[in-house]
């Protein structure tokens, strides 16, 4: 598929001599006093206006600038096609996971299933039960839906989120679920481009740009060679031979290292410390918000495999809105056309078990009770473990979560009262030892665009020294390190461009920890407790402590229902039949 961008919207400044652009100055517009022509707006590919001004030097006035000034045109809002996703093998297998819950047969009797969490694990598993034929009560002790997904409005209508989402190419399950709700239109696809900042020259940016034209993985490979600012020959020449075992062991190699941290199995193979401090802490801090001294190697070695395995799985969209509007609202919406139920504000205070050690019901804080043939807990591990009853502590089941511990993040929102120049329309790798990954959501978000005004939104990370500090404390300390990204924009003490508000969200657990030794203590989706699931990126499945891999576990965790659906009718009749008799 050619690469062709639809522009939503530009911000040209053209200095040098541009009348090789336009043979008439009047077609343009009006000259300013600083010499540049100016148009309210430009688009092209049937796009939407978005009010940008074009700026363009009129020849007047670059006739006295220099050739070595001439600045190329700069796009900054492009949505490129959706690519080409759906004939691959990951993609197939996922629909064909979806479609086998509309052309299950339909159940004499429809099983009620109570679900806790409205995350997208939550959402996954009630939405494929009800296309199933099934009933979901999903239950949220939240007034927002999303979980780690979530986002709210501030009393200027702006939204602030859990965290900064991306929709990577080799989401296949998620992907999916896009189509299936009709919404693919709802992402918007950026560059084919991994940008990451330069810590050592402030201000400027590193690109890894994977060509179109070349085939997986040698997109992937050609994108890492192309660059030569952050890695020099030598190394790369280490670092390949160190993933040599990793290319030719396969499967089992990748499951092996589990017990092993980044940064000990890169010495162990001989790869240069450097090239662990100048890719893999910005890749540790995006997969897990943690260091390679702390997060397990085959977080990243399953990472490599799914993005690099597939030409676009690197490929990355933005949401064109907030999470629980564009994307948990639809899910809400199939449900209940299927006749399932979502509530909000019902949060669960405890697991009320029968005689023998099996779910009766869940009571909510309002006393209230809450009865189903199977129950699901879809919210993070540490509110499972929360809750879990006592006679199911000792299980090894339920055990083993013990060493499964949410970690802390810190998503920071900052509205500036300018529109900032040292910027692009993707995601950015900060290579901060405080921030993460930022974005400037004012230009990749449709509905968070702004002309006139910037807002970027970053993750804090790792934030575990941080989550107890007051919200200005953190957002004097990520000025800071704003001032080294943009240097000619930004101070630390504002003097440059002002913030105009900001908002801090603290998650003090989020995705479980990736530390070496976790992968065995991760639980299928059916617990020995009959009637009783989990769900939840935290569960077995491919996909690690992602988006995607909440929306896996949501359809293993329903397939796992249907399986079992004949002993969960048996149980409801035998319940039934005791009620009767008492």
């Amino acid at each position: 598929m050619p690469q062709i961008g639809l522009v939503s919207a530009v911000n040209l400044r053209v200095q040098g001599n541009s009348a090789f652009l336009w043979s008439s100055r009047s077609s343009l517009g009006t000259e300013n006093q600083d010499g540049c022509l100016q148009r309210n707006s430009l688009c092209f590919g049937g796009s939407e206006s978005m009010g940008y001004k074009l700026r363009i030097r009129s020849s007047h006035a670059t006739t006295r600038r220099l050739a070595k000034d001439f600045n190329p045109l700069k796009v900054v809002c492009v949505d490129y096609p959706r690519p080409e996703l759906d004939n691959t093998v990951n993609y197939l297998e996922a629909a064909f996971l979806s479609s086998s819950f509309r052309t299950s047969p339909r159940p004499t009797k429809p099983l009620e299933i109570v679900i806790a969490g409205a995350g997208l694990g939550g959402l996954s598993t009630a939405k494929y039960l009800a296309d199933a034929g099934h009933k979901p009560i999903l239950l949220e002790a939240r007034d927002v839906l999303g979980g780690k997904v979530a986002a709210w409005k501030d009393d200027d209508g702006d939204w602030y989120e859990t965290g900064l989402h991306i929709f990577f190419g080799a989401y296949p399950n998620m992907q999916n679920l896009f189509g299936e709700l009709g919404i693919n239109d709802r992402l918007q696809w950026k560059e084919h481009s991994m940008i990451f900042a330069m810590p050592n020259k402030p201000g400027e940016f590193s690109r890894s740009d994977f060509p179109e034209a070349s085939p997986a993985p040698l997109n992937g490979i050609l994108a890492i060679l192309k660059n030569n600012e952050m890695l020099t020959w030598p190394e790369k020449v280490k670092f390949a031979i160190g993933l040599l075992p990793a290319m030719l062991g396969g499967q089992s190699y990748v499951e092996a290292q589990d017990g092993i941290s980044v940064k000990d199995w890169m010495r162990k193979q001989g790869v240069p410390d450097r090239v662990t401090d100048e890719v893999f802490i910005a890749m540790s801090k995006a997969l897990n918000f943690i260091n390679p001294d702390e997060l397990s190697m085959q977080c990243i070695l399953i990472a490599l495999n799914r993005f690099l395995q597939e030409k676009h799985g690197s490929k990355m969209a933005f949401l064109d809105g907030s999470p629980p509007e564009r994307l948990c609202m639809p899910i809400v919406e199939h449900i209940e056309s299927k006749g399932g139920q979502v509530r909000l504000n019902s949060r669960i205070k405890k697991i009320e078990l029968n005689e023998d050690g099996s779910v009766k019901c869940f009571i909510l804080n309002d006393g209230s009770t809450i009865v189903g043939d199977a129950f699901v807990f879809a919210t993070p591990v540490d509110i499972v473990k929360l809750l879990l009853p006592e006679d199911w502590k000792e299980i090894p089941y339920f055990k083993k979560l013990e060493k499964l511990v949410g970690v802390p993040v810190i998503n920071v929102h900052i509205w500036f009262d300018r529109k900032l120049k040292n910027t692009e329309d993707n995601l950015l790798f900060s290579r901060s030892p405080l921030l993460s990954v930022y974005a400037d959501m004012s230009v990749t978000c449709k509905e968070y665009y702004n002309p006139n005004q910037s807002m970027l939104e970053l993750v804090f990370a790792p934030a575990e020294e941080w989550i107890s500090r007051s919200d200005s404390e953190i957002i004097d300390a990520t000025m800071k390190e704003l001032a080294k990204l943009f240097p000619d924009e930004i101070s630390a003490d504002q003097s440059k461009a002002k913030i105009l508000k900001y908002h801090v969200v603290k998650t003090p657990r989020s995705v479980y920890k990736t530390v070496p030794g976790c992968e065995p203590c991760r639980p299928l989706q059916r617990s020995p407790i009959e009637g009783f699931y989990l769900a939840g990126d935290y569960t077995k499945q491919k996909y690690l402590a992602s988006m995607e891999g909440a929306v896996l576990s949501g359809k293993l965790c329903a397939q796992a229902i249907l399986q079992d659906y004949e002993l969960l009718v048996g149980r409801s009749q035998r319940k039934l039949a005791e009620a009767s008799v008492v």
